[in-house]
């Protein structure tokens, strides 16, 4: 086949989109039959084009998209606005049809960014449309077009997918899902330190001061209750350095006030680390035998659970627990079922 990974980031980038562009593109290359290799893969990333300004851009993408995505079989694109729209165009001049996957939410997230409303991400299509700008209003309505001319959609949870079948008008025959990468365990260790990684974008709907603000409360009252002090590690690393970091902490923090398929927990997962997670997540069923969750917008609860998992036999508890966890979701299965969702596609 040839095909074309349409991507609004790819690595050195760091963001889940990039990573997945880039496991996929490896993927698909390497795949071989009877010795040998049989996909032309290219993808179409913002490089250069960044030092433009929006428009611009978005129409210099355009013309990267026509020139790499011409003769292709299946052109996949990985994000719902900045890579999804100049995608849409194209594909409409070529007459070619695309697959979309969504990620996260960019109108969600650029509207908490702007207003610093902490609106959840199940809420904000009900209660917040009346209250966006006009370029808000803008990446709604194009947005919400390029999801609903896509030759087939792909959702990693089936939570983001009726939310999002409801806000844009989207046609259930038209939509599937595609879990999130969970790859075999990482060989497992004990804890280097006592720190809590919740190393994350800065972003205000990551919830980062509600977490900083419980994490104060749960560290000074642990020294109270007699154990050892805790510690909030909210650096940020590459990707490998990252995971490494996580496989060696005490534990992960996650308290987003919407995370559809955070690859940080199932990063922890394979490093055999335990997790506090927000409760407003996708995977909530798929984790929910090992997660310890939390309201993200309950301070007290947060501190609670943090208390709890800082005594070390809770903390050996959840561990245990993390190690039986036996799915596992590889790239190559990935591939394999966005493949088959091309074929069915309208």
């Amino acid at each position: 086949m040839k095909i074309l990974i349409a991507t609004g980031i790819y690595p050195p980038d760091i963001g889940g989109p990039a990573q997945y562009a880039r496991n996929l593109y490896e993927t698909w290359k390497n795949e071989e039959i009877d010795g040998r290799k049989v996909n032309d893969v290219k993808v179409a990333a913002y490089r250069w084009e960044r030092a433009f300004p929006p428009l611009v851009r978005h129409f210099l993408y355009f013309l990267k998209v026509i020139r790499k995505g011409w003769n292709a079989d299946l052109i996949l694109v990985l994000d719902t606005w900045s890579a999804a729209v100049p995608t849409m165009c194209a594909c409409a001049l070529m007459r070619k049809k695309y697959i979309l996957r969504t990620g996260g939410d960019f109108l969600w997230e650029t509207y908490v960014e702007r207003t610093g409303d902490l609106v959840l991400f199940r809420d904000f299509y009900d209660t917040s449309l009346g209250k966006l700008t006009i370029k808000e209003k803008l990446i709604y309505k194009l947005g919400g077009r390029a999801l609903r001319k896509a030759g087939a959609l792909i959702f990693s949870t089936d939570w983001q997918r009726r939310i999002f079948e409801k806000a844009y008008g989207l046609d259930p025959r038209n939509n599937f899902i595609v879990e999130n990468y969970c790859g075999a365990r990482l060989l497992q260790t004990e804890p280097d330190n006592r720190s809590f990684v919740a190393g994350t974008r800065v972003l205000k709907w990551k919830n980062e001061e509600t977490l900083k603000d419980a994490f104060g409360d749960a560290k000074e009252r642990a020294i109270h209750s007699g154990l050892e002090d805790i510690e909030l590690d909210t650096g940020k690393a590459v990707y490998d350095s990252f995971v490494e970091k996580m496989r060696h902490s005490y534990a992960v923090v996650l308290v987003s006030l919407g995370d559809i398929s955070p690859n940080m927990i199932f990063d922890a997962i394979r490093a055999g680390t335990p997790f506090i997670l927000t409760e407003e997540t996708g995977i909530k069923e798929r984790v929910s035998d090992i997660a310890i969750f939390v309201n993200p917008k309950d301070r007290n609860d947060i501190a609670d659970k943090i208390l709890w998992l800082a005594d070390p036999t809770n903390r050996k508890a959840q561990a245990d627990m993390v190690a039986k966890f036996t799915w596992i979701h590889e790239w190559s299965e990935i591939a394999k079922e966005i493949v088959e969702v091309s074929k069915r596609s309208k």
